[in-house]
């Protein structure tokens, strides 16, 4: 089967979600969380400074404004606003409309994202994907989500490491067709590399610069 995978932030969406998921829980769940918002900022200068890495800096900003942990029948409801709030504003068109095409040659379409697995696939499920990579979550014997990411953050070559692990798994090695991928980032390098048709969508300078010199197809989404 002829693959389709896509990134999510700023490549199927317009803008970032993370940030915006984690204030989305605070508002509606903990409004006064919001008192955190200064450590949030705090933090994201920590990780500009190199003082820590993307992964450490999500542990610490889902700390401050979900909590050391979280039940699934609270959080449930606090990802199924969000995800429908996302679909309703935040969706590119080109990326409704790539999908589509995807799905009608018959790839299997999956998304993979460095944002956490546990609201980004109720996002891919409203827009028709078949599977989802992300980012987990530890999830205590008490069934309560933690704060603490389970494995890697599905982030650069991360990434490309847990698509391979997703192919794996799926029983794909040696298998699947062809790949397109699409992505607005440099940092996904390793999977624009491994596919075997790299799409830069609405590609920020580092991609697009990558993009010409790789002779990738650059993508307007809207």
């Amino acid at each position: 089967m002829d693959l389709a995978i896509y990134d999510m932030d700023r490549t199927v969406t317009r803008r970032a979600t993370y940030t915006p998921f984690l204030l989305h829980c605070a508002v509606r769940r903990s409004p006064w969380r919001l008192v955190f918002v200064p450590l949030v900022v705090a933090s994201m200068l920590a990780y500009l400074l190199k003082l820590i890495d993307r992964g450490r800096l999500k542990e610490i900003n889902h700390r401050l404004l979900i909590g050391h942990w979280i039940h699934p029948k609270d959080l449930l409801p606090l990802v199924q606003s969000f995800a429908d709030r996302q679909v309703t504003s935040n969706i590119r068109p080109g990326a409704r409309a790539a999908i589509a095409r995807d799905k009608a040659e018959g790839r299997r379409v999956v998304m993979a994202t460095a944002s956490y697995r546990l609201y980004a696939a109720a996002i891919a499920e409203r827009l028709g994907f078949d599977d989802v990579i992300g980012t987990g979550s530890i999830i205590g014997l008490d069934a309560r989500v933690r704060a603490k990411i389970d494995g890697e953050n599905c982030y650069g070559p991360a990434k490309m490491r847990m698509v391979a692990d997703w192919v794996e798994k799926s029983g794909l090695t040696g298998k699947h067709g062809h790949v397109r991928f699409y992505s607005d980032h440099a940092s996904d390098a390793p999977v624009f590399e491994w596919s075997d048709e790299p799409v830069a969508v609405n590609p920020h300078d580092r991609l697009a610069k990558l993009a010409r010199e790789r002779g990738w197809r650059v993508e307007d989404w809207g």
